[in-house]
């Protein structure tokens, strides 16, 4: 297959949607973490209806990213009840996979993706996230302001385990045991269905956040996390290149993550977005203004094999713009459509 774009991060399957993806061009769509029945886990004829509208309008289904956090967020903390989560999200990869979905991306961050300006300004006054430690550092103690940066209802939970700088943690060897008992678990479940989990990077990637160990923060936890599958064709990434970029390092993390794991078949899917500046602080920003070359970001996946799809994610708010940012994911498709145009034409020359 070769490298094609995809239209997503969603959770609402729209006509609106539908007729977006058609008219900017894409051939596929991906939803996160699609609004489906059930508490517990999605059931074969819900996600099945899902893709057989996907379907009718023309459409691949590429992929789903993500299922509920309050799905498998017991397996992920190594909390009481985590066998019988991941039963349930076993029965969901079932679901997934055989309605025809190829693909199911997961994290591994139980307290969420954080984020401590939702407002920061990037080209020409548009508006874009932003993380800065110090500020998270700055409210250590203060755990309702902590609960703010994060953007789920679980994450703000206080069910959610998060503590002040005095206060216990969960360490890095415990959620490495935590990710190890569920992935041995679920792997050769997708295994038997055909189906490629695609694990997304932390973000922001730092070693701890409220007193949560994280994992996916630098390359070697992918490459770790690789030797854990133990060869598993079910294993692959959701390569999110703004993650990589928000990384100690920048630009070198998209280069290493890129060339390590696209030759070995490990990439489902990428992210296409980038910031300025990295851990401890980063903002968001378009295309082309960020820590890395996005045509040679482009070339690196095609010559190394990447043969997935790329997809829009965190944009820049345009003025007038929708709540899903319609302005400014149509500027990051359109810039990618003409990349991946480009890298076609210069390997046939």
């Amino acid at each position: 297959m070769a490298i094609r774009i995809a239209v997503g991060q969603f959770h609402e399957l729209t006509e609106d949607r539908l007729r977006f993806a058609a008219q900017i061009g894409a051939t596929g769509l991906q939803m996160n973490n699609p609004t489906l029945p059930g508490d517990a886990r999605w059931e074969l004829a819900d996600v099945r209806a899902l893709a057989e509208r996907v379907q009718g309008a023309g459409l691949t289904f590429e992929a789903i990213e993500n299922v509920p956090t309050h799905f498998y967020h017991k397996a992920m903390l190594g909390l009481e009840g985590r066998d019988e989560q991941i039963e349930n999200y076993q029965a969901t990869i079932r679901a997934v996979a055989r309605a025809g979905v190829p693909v199911l991306g997961y994290h591994f961050m139980p307290n969420s993706v954080w984020t401590t300006n939702r407002s920061a300004q990037t080209r020409g006054g548009a508006m874009a996230r932003q993380f800065d430690m110090a500020v998270v550092e700055a409210n250590a103690d203060n755990l309702e302001a902590l609960r703010a940066f994060m953007p789920t209802t679980l994450g703000r939970a206080s069910s959610m385990p998060l503590f002040g700088k005095d206060g216990p943690v969960i360490t890095e060897e415990q959620m490495w045991a935590n990710y190890a008992y569920f992935i041995n678990a679920v792997l050769p479940v997708a295994e038997e269905e055909g189906l490629k989990l695609a694990l997304h990077p932390d973000d922001p990637p730092v070693p701890m956040l409220g007193g949560v160990a994280r994992l996916f923060y630098r390359p070697w936890g992918f490459k770790h996390a690789y030797e854990l599958a133990g060869g598993s064709d079910a294993w692959s990434l959701d390569l999110c290149l703004g993650c990589c970029s928000e990384m100690t390092g920048g630009k070198a993390n998209v280069t290493e993550m890129i060339e390590f794991f696209a030759p070995k078949g490990r990439i489902a899917y990428v992210h296409f977005r980038d910031v300025q500046g990295s851990v401890p602080n980063f903002t968001e920003c378009f295309i082309g203004d960020g820590n890395f070359d996005p045509a040679e970001a482009v070339m690196l996946l095609a010559r190394n094999g990447f043969d997935g799809f790329l997809l829009d994610d965190h944009v820049p708010k345009l003025d007038g713009d929708s709540d899903w940012n319609h302005r400014g994911r149509s500027h990051a498709i359109g810039y990618m459509q003409g990349l991946l145009r480009m890298a076609q034409y210069l390997k046939a020359v």
